[in-house]
């Protein structure tokens, strides 16, 4: 495996490949590999000739009062798994090189990035599209692939991939989870094991929630009154950031059914802050 670290070589390297025919398969991450990463690691081989995997803990999608400073980092780590998986270049830029001083320049997707978590982080979309946007026309992918637990991201960067007519395609791929269903997140590092445990409610009110819409137990109208009293049985949970039923396109709340639904959760368990979401698919569940 190759690390480059410098732009401007990450840039003539990709050229290259492209020059002589190669699809590459770009996955950007800010590090703490898990097997959710590895996923998308693994489609990208799947599906390309060279596979390029960045790692850039950005600055920019951090709050001021959020966790830049403590988020998790183990690069030894991280490349090992990198290795192990085959991947054919590490891009491991350092901020001067993306954030050079007199820095200016700002990519926004306009209404997405205000909701849901939007609303809950200002700025946070912004420096991920920013960030995006860079390592798009620094790596040169032909497809690059998000994990669909950040639902939201990957709305966000297949409509800014669209607008500004990048050709790139952005493959959503299914969220792992752990045993206990508890979806794969560097963030869950934070938790100590009666929170880890506590967390697993998400995934169990998701489920719930799921099963009763498609059983017509619950409307969708109630759907949200629904998910946080189960989510409030839990003591643990210190803030619910939001908890509903959603457009999967405009990402706006429903309160009358449509085929593709989205359910999501964002909470707070002690510090840290989780996310998680399910597809529904109304006329694929109800056959009769």
């Amino acid at each position: 495996m190759e690390i480059i670290r410098v732009p401007r070589i990450m840039q003539d390297t990709s050229k290259t490949f492209l020059l002589h025919g190669k699809t590459i398969g770009f996955v950007p991450t800010m590090g703490a590999l898990h097997d959710g990463h590895l996923s998308l690691v693994r489609r990208a081989r799947e599906e390309n000739s060279i596979t390029v995997v960045s790692i850039f803990v950005n600055p920019a999608q951090f709050g001021a009062n959020e966790d830049f400073n403590i988020y998790p980092r183990d690069l030894e780590g991280d490349t090992e798994k990198l290795i192990k998986e085959k991947v054919d270049i590490l891009f491991l830029p350092d901020a001067s090189s993306i954030y050079p001083e007199g820095y200016l320049t700002y990519v926004n997707v306009e209404e997405l990035s205000e909701k849901l978590c939007g609303a809950f982080r200002p700025g946070h979309f912004r420096g991920v599209t920013t960030i995006v946007a860079k390592l798009f026309n620094i790596v040169k992918p032909t497809r690059a692939y998000f994990g669909q637990k950040d639902f939201q991201q990957s709305v966000i960067i297949s409509k800014m991939t669209y607008d500004l007519n990048m050709d790139i395609d952005i493959v959503v791929c299914p969220t792992v989870r752990d045993k206990d269903g508890l979806a794969m997140s560097s963030r869950n590092s934070y938790l100590d094991n009666s929170q880890r445990q506590a967390a697993t409610i998400i995934y169990k009110c998701l489920k719930e929630t799921s099963e009763s819409i498609k059983s017509g137990i619950i409307e969708i109208k109630n759907v949200k009154r629904f998910m946080l009293d189960f989510l409030r049985k839990e003591p643990l949970i210190s803030e619910i950031d939001y908890a509903g039923i959603y457009d999967i396109s405009s990402l706006e709340e429903l309160s009358a059914e449509k085929e593709n639904m989205l359910l999501a959760i964002a909470l707070r368990i002690g510090n840290t802050r989780l996310i998680d979401n399910m597809l529904i698919n109304i006329k694929e569940e109800r056959k009769y």
